[in-house]
């Protein structure tokens, strides 16, 4: 390295430059829109990527510092203040007009027409005298209008199944009522009958199916279910009494129809919002994602400069993909309710294949930005002289689905910079005639004469970029201007944008740049210098550095290649919309050709079948260890000659192992809970106070906090009952400065509605926000009805003369004992702490994937076997699945409050993200494997010249694993002694590398038989990588074994 005038390195630039500044050669592309080829220079560097200004008009030489709270200089204070109303009017009407701020009104405005349901006499008397007419308003807010229309026809269906449990349960119990207390006179059994059957069954089924499906509108429809059970069971009184009434069951129904009537109309009618327009504008976004990253990662790459992936313009286009792609899934699935509903099926499969399509994408960019990090590595080693191996400070690449690699931007800054030579990209020139047909041709082998001699990774990297670099470039830029184009023009009409030419453009620039990579690799490897002797770390950092260049080039060219069948599935679903523009089929509705369509091809792609839509909506607790890998080595010596009571018994255990699931266990516990406190409401000494206290809030509040584990209970009831207060306050001002004018009220109503509306819609705080307005509707809305005679049988809290502070108070206080309730069923019957969980879960997880790298990967190929041998795609969908629920563990463990201490999140956080990069590196070998089964001669060559290696590097691998989760098990410490992964890769490197130089080995092999192996090498390199990280924070929580720790005392 150069030294710099103050004694330090050089900057990066003068680094660079070291060795002059070289201009890509012109090479052949194809323009996409014409399939006309041309021959000039391009650029990968646009305005509109590069140096643009922020979003709020900064740019790079804006003041860091900017005083916008300050008056200017000169201006008078009374100026400055309206100044800045002004810009708060501005600001607030841009709120106003967004699809946000459109939201918020809308929910407002559903709020107010339920409402009406009370304010009314003429609806309050269509729903009767009975209380509870607040429930239209509640439900208006818990099935808030601010949702597409795909997701309100979801909600709708979630609410009628929800009415329908609700009422099976209700005419049940009371139908069991009546036969024990007017057939068999026996009204006590009959009550404990109801008491364990239908209110500790019934909502323990309501509570498991809350957890078990994990979905927001599910919960929203538990809710409804448990509410409208809880009052029939046990405020209404006809259960008690062993009488048989319809009443409340038929009024709770009105309210439920006419509440989600008002929801679904305010949805409708008042700025509908599509899912389906907004998984158009997501796939729009996505594609434009793409074509910036695809530029940004490849002129990275040529110039082997990490510069660009630290622009602010990189980092804006990962986090624009990072927020678009968490919404693609959400909007795929109302697109499907949508489509169902209209009767164009058709165009939801196809559009879910263009979603899988998109995914595959960016697991190839995810390939590019692999190799383009190992390059920045591998670039910075020393010359030869002083070569060390590069596996001991290894930073392996990001492999895997773009969704995680992108949550890794941006990149730490990096000192050692690029030794390559700086390659200038010349502006485009339009005056440039077109080249002739084989204008593809590249350097010949006279000119790599010109070129320095291989002395270190970086000349690698030089004169593979000298020989591909315009090839590859060239590709990079017909693959960005069809991204640029697609899929769809802009809204709101968002047709579809496909070019005729596209295609066939594409497959010419596929053929130029696969002769061309051929050329480059093969006179690569054909440089002299790389067949002299040398060491085998030195062997394996030069085949690394042809593991990264060729695991790029052929990224690209795989890019590529899917990108032909994005453009095909987009031309299949313009055909589907041109030709048939109103056909309407409601295949759906054919049941009895269900089986028909589990067996047609073309559901394949069903993103509901491969986990597109469900991959991130589970987040139930983890289940048990696997019962054969628990339990067969603790029973081995008993089964040898099992005992006839000891087989009965193990089969007995065996068989009751579902009793031993945590969901079921949740279930029964959450029942139980609610059977003790509904148990004073069948019991005639008890019953007044709990109609007193309202007890059947608390026993709503208890099913709203009951939570898996014990943090998520802490965090749901501390939310409940700070809703609740605040709810409660908001009441009491409310009707004291209304002094129970109706107009007033609904004023206040609406005003409340619009805060809490913001907190759900804006926030995303949607319990505190739904439980201040089922407070406020308890309270108010309540006292309204009394004050009114709307009400039967509630003269004990001031009659027509409602005592607020009185009916305020028995709220927050049966809400207050249902979370308290809730957290001592939770704490105290079958225990969970998400602490625990989440360690067992992260090492079930280690082990799961320590079994599975233990047998090679590659090896199912080389034997024949199926490759699911390895890891087949379900299995895959359920480790991805399990992280998240392990996230969801991590958030409620922060929760837990023990005497030993804060739960360490942070560093927890930094494993499973480490855990994160793992799975998507087992991922990029699954897709590399998966994508052509059929084994070619070299590659089965190479396979079996590579076996001893990569079996030892597998097995290293799978030991590491097996150590970590044995560690983080037992809370113990972590040997300092662990087994490398270094030298086994190097030797397998090396053993490439060997063979590359074995002329009669290669007569039979090409260079895309390496394609398996490259992907290997980067893969088995990342693994290493975060394995070692997480090793090193293992070591932070719980040390290192020492002599002190092996004391005999």
């Amino acid at each position: 390295m150069t030294p710099g005038t103050n004694g330090g390195i050089a900057p990066p630039k003068s680094r660079r430059s070291s060795r002059g500044s070289a201009q890509l050669r012109q090479a052949t592309f194809i323009i996409p829109g014409t399939g006309a080829r041309s021959k000039r220079s391009v650029t990968l560097r646009e305005p509109g990527i590069y140096d643009r200004a922020g979003g709020d008009g900064t740019s790079e030489r804006s003041p860091l510092l900017r005083r916008r709270d300050m008056p200017p200089l000169g201006s008078s204070p009374p100026r400055w203040i309206l100044n800045k109303c002004q810009e708060s009017a501005r600001d607030l009407w841009s709120f106003a007009v967004s699809e946000t701020g459109q939201g918020v009104f809308k929910c407002s405005l559903a709020y107010l027409l339920g409402s009406m349901a009370t304010f009314v006499p003429v609806i309050a008397a269509f729903l009767g005298q009975q209380d509870g007419k607040h429930m239209v308003a509640t439900i208006t807010v818990y099935f808030h209008p601010a949702r597409s229309q795909g997701s309100m026809f979801e909600a709708v269906l979630l609410a009628l199944l929800a009415f329908l449990y609700a009422a099976f349960i209700c005419f049940t119990s009371m139908g069991v009522s009546v036969l024990f207390g007017q057939v068999l006179d026996l009204v006590v059994l009959g009550h404990i009958v109801v008491l364990l059957l239908f209110c500790g069954g019934g909502l323990g089924f309501v509570g498991w199916i809350k957890q078990r499906l994990a979905n927001p509108l599910v919960n929203v429809a538990c809710s409804l279910a448990s509410l409208a059970i809880i009052t029939v069971l046990t405020k209404e009184g006809s259960v008690q009494a062993g009488t048989f009434s319809d009443d409340k069951v038929i009024q709770v129904m009105k309210m439920v129809v006419m509440g989600v009537i008002v929801s679904t109309a305010v949805c409708f009618l008042i700025k509908p919002a599509s899912g389906r327009k907004a998984l158009r504008e997501n796939m729009i976004q996505v594609m434009d994602s793409f074509s910036d990253m695809l530029a940004m990662v490849t002129r990275s790459f040529l110039t082997g400069s990490e510069e660009d992936f630290q622009e602010k313009s990189f980092v804006e286009a990962s986090d624009r993909y990072r927020a678009v792609y968490t919404s693609l899934a959400k909007n795929l699935k109302e697109a499907k309710y949508e489509h169902y509903v209209l009767g164009t099926e058709r165009q939801y499969h196809l559009e879910s294949k263009i979603v899988n399509c998109m995914q595959r994408l960016a697991q190839n960019i995810g390939g590019l930005r692999s190799a383009a990090a190992t390059q920045f590595t591998l670039i910075a080693q020393n010359p030869i002289a002083g070569s060390t191996p590069i596996s001991s400070n290894y930073t392996p690449a990001k492999m895997g689905t773009f969704t995680s690699f992108m949550a890794a931007f941006p990149m730490s800054p990096q000192e050692n910079h690029s030794l390559l030579s700086s390659i200038v990209e010349a502006p485009e020139e339009d005056n440039y005639p077109e080249g002739p047909p084989d204008s593809a041709r590249q350097y010949s082998s006279d000119d790599d004469n010109d070129l320095p001699t291989v002395n270190s990774p970086a000349d690698i990297f030089e004169r593979f970029i000298t020989h591909l670099g315009p090839s590859l470039k060239s590709l990079a830029f017909t693959l960005k201007q069809i991204l640029d184009d697609l899929p769809y023009g802009p809204g709101p009409e968002f047709r579809i944008a496909v070019n005729k030419n596209f295609r066939t453009s594409l497959t010419q620039a596929i053929d130029l740049y696969s002769n061309a990579r051929k050329e480059a690799l093969a006179m690569l490897y054909k440089n002299k210098e790389l067949d002299r002797a040398r060491s085998t770390e030195v062997e394996a950092d030069f085949e690394e550095v042809a593991a990264s260049c060729g695991h790029f080039s052929f990224s690209l060219q795989d890019f590529a290649e899917e990108l032909k069948v994005f453009l095909d599935v987009i031309d299949d679903l313009k055909q589907e919309v041109d030709r048939n523009p109103r056909r309407r089929s409601w295949t759906w509705l054919k049941i009895w050709q269900k089986g028909r369509q589990a067996e047609d091809p073309n559901h394949g792609d069903d993103p509901e079948r491969n986990g597109v839509i469900h991959q991130n909506e589970e987040i139930e607790v983890p289940g048990e260890i696997p019962i054969p890998i628990e339990r067969k080595g603790a029973f081995a010596s008993d089964l040898e000659k099992p005992s006839q009571t000891a087989t009965y018994k193990y089969r007995l255990w065996k068989a009751l192992r579902i009793l031993r699931r945590d969901d079921l266990k949740f279930a029964i516990k959450v029942g139980a809970g609610a059977a003790l406190f509904a148990l004073p409401s069948f019991i005639n000494l008890s019953r007044p106070y709990y109609q007193h206290w309202r007890g059947e809030w608390g026993l709503l509040s208890y099913m709203l906090v009951c939570s898996m584990t014990i943090g998520a209970s802490n965090t749901t009831g501390i939310a409940r009952f700070l809703g609740t207060c605040g709810g409660a306050i908001c009441a009491i001002v409310a009707w004291i400065a209304s002094k129970a004018n109706p107009f007033a009220l609904a004023t206040f109503g609406w005003l409340m509605s619009l805060w809490t509306s913001y907190m759900i819609v804006a926030k995303g705080r949607g319990p505190m926000g739904r439980f201040i307005m089922l407070t406020y509707n308890l309270s108010a809305l309540y006292a309204y009805s009394l004050s009114v005679k709307d009400a039967d049988h509630d003269d004990d809290e001031g009659g027509v003369d409602p005592i607020i502070t009185e009916i305020a108070l028995h709220r927050v206080v049966a809400v207050l004992s249902g979370c308290l309730w809730g957290l001592i069923i939770t704490r105290l019957i079958w225990p969970i702490s998400a602490r625990q969980k989440f360690k067992d879960g992260l090492s079930l997880l280690w082990l799961r994937m320590g079994l599975i790298w233990k047998r090679d990967p590659l090896a199912t190929l080389l034997e024949g076997e199926s490759p699911n041998a390895y890891m087949n795609l379900r299995e895959e969908f359920e480790l991805q699945r399990f992280l998240t629920r392990l996230e969801g563990l991590r958030t409620s463990a922060s929760s837990e409050f023990e005497l030993r201490g804060p739960f360490p999140d942070a560093v927890y956080g930094r494993v499973l993200k480490s855990t994160s990069k793992m799975l998507d590196a087992f991922h990029a070998m699954n897709v590399m494997i998966m994508k052509d089964l059929r084994v070619s001669p070299g590659e089965v060559e190479i396979l079996k010249y590579t076996t001893d290696e990569r079996a030892q590097l597998c097995a290293r691998i799978s030991h590491l694993f097996q150590v970590l989760a044995s560690s983080l098990k037992t809370d113990y410490y972590l040997s300092d002694a662990l087994p490398s992964t270094d030298h086994a890769r190097d030797r397998l490197l090396a053993k490439i590398f060997t063979y590359r130089k074995n002329d009669r080995a290669m007569s039979n092999t090409n260079d895309e038989d390496f394609t398996l192996l490259y992907a290997y090498a980067l893969v088995t390199g990342q693994l290493s990588q975060e394995i070692r990280e997480v090793g090193q924070e293992i070591e932070h929580l719980f040390g290192v074994l020492d002599e002190d720790s092996l004391k005999l005392q």
